[in-house]
């Protein structure tokens, strides 16, 4: 059974792990306005900060001309790798396409197509994320992008448990860089009705709720075999798709991919669930159904990080899974901060943080595409 031995977070509420512990159960939330929670980021600044003299130089020379996904993922990976093995370590990067620079890219190309960089061949992939993390930390072993949407940490760390479990590697250092969007894809969402309006926050399952707000965040862990002092242990996990195309829930596939991750679990051993709770009418309406379905009646405790620190699409899966284990570690749930009326048919943490008890933990994620996915985590 895999484990979790370290992690790396770095949004807009806090760029370290304490400092993410303290926001989340204060309840503040890095979300400014219907626009989501923005980095304010700049990488030599950031290096400058966290790391030793020759470690920032390092970072700057290897990453200074990447893009913002790029530099973010080196960041927090470079706090995540503590121990590693290179040559038995692994990579997997959870999303990374550099939509917003793609999009910069092409607009400044059509105005002045000679001052196009040759870099961007390389820049606009995101398997320059893969190049710039394993330079830095000098992983050998088996590595890729994985990308499944909103899900994509979750899956990726879904995958890195299985490798180390099959034996295949001993460390996996699973990566989220910060997904960056370009005007089209806020529109496009905006279009759909998935993002909220101006003026309007993220309510995830309040009677109230519009939709979700964006979020910027990178995160990081590291999954090993065995060690001495694990943050917690992945019990189980479970992934599945709707068989269709779209963007509507499917409450069954929900259903199917919580209860691969409960195993032999007994429902009633899970405390605490980290909704994937993006504050969408629909989505939430399904979220809840589905909990409802796989726990009855005693369903456990359940909050969305999401109104804290946006919804952090690619990454949204690793942040709120380290959401997962530091209340596990704190036996402390953190609050649902825009929650008002909340909606029937499970158990909400209410507005400030709570103390409970909790041996095992479930995060999910779903994406568009019908794609679900859910991580078991116990204390370790």
């Amino acid at each position: 059974m895999s484990v979790i031995t370290s992690a790396a977070v770095l949004c807009t509420v806090a760029e370290e792990l304490e400092g993410f512990e303290k926001a989340l159960f204060e309840g503040r939330s890095g979300v400014q306005d219907a626009d989501g929670a923005r980095l304010g980021f700049e990488l030599g600044d950031w290096a400058d900060r966290h790391l030793d003299a020759v470690t920032a130089r390092r970072l700057k020379k290897v990453a200074h001309r990447a893009a913002r996904p790029a530099q973010t993922a080196a960041c927090v990976a470079l706090k995540a790798a503590r121990g590693l093995r290179p040559e038995r370590c692994g990579l997997i990067v959870a999303g990374g396409q550099p939509l917003g620079h793609q999009a910069e890219t092409v607009l400044r190309h059509r105005e002045k197509p000679t001052a196009l960089r040759a870099s961007y061949a390389l820049t606009h992939l995101d398997v320059d994320v893969v190049g710039v993390v394993s330079e830095l930390t000098g992983i050998r072993g088996e590595g890729w992008a994985l990308g499944g949407g909103s899900a994509s940490g979750t899956l990726a760390v879904i995958q890195a448990a299985r490798m180390i479990d099959a034996g295949w590697l001993d460390q996996v250092l699973v990566v989220a860089p910060l997904a960056e969007l370009s005007a089209a894809e806020f529109e496009a969402f905006r279009r759909t009705g998935a993002m909220v309006a101006a003026g309007e926050t993220c309510r995830p399952f309040d009677v109230e709720r519009s939709g979700f707000v964006y979020g910027q965040a990178a995160a990081a862990l590291l999954l090993e075999r065995e060690s001495a002092q694990p943050l917690a242990e992945i019990a189980g996990h479970g992934q599945c798709l709707d068989a269709r195309r779209g963007t509507e829930p499917d409450s069954s596939g929900q259903v199917a991919a919580m209860r691969a991750a409960l195993g032999q679990v007994d429902p009633s051993e899970v405390g605490y669930v980290n909704a994937h709770g993006t504050g969408s009418v629909l989505g939430d309406e399904t979220e809840a159904r589905s909990i409802g379905t796989v726990f009855g009646a005693a369903t456990p405790l359940v909050n969305s990080t999401k109104p804290i620190v946006g919804h952090c699409l690619s990454a949204a899966g690793l942040v709120e899974l380290i959401a997962t284990v530091v209340q596990l570690g704190a036996n402390t749930v953190h609050p649902n901060p825009t929650l008002g009326r909340p909606i029937g048919g499970i158990r909400l943490a209410g507005r400030t943080a709570e103390h409970h008890p909790i041996r095992a933990a479930l995060s999910n994620s779903f994406a568009f595409g019908g794609i679900n996915a859910s991580v078991l985590v116990r204390a370790a």
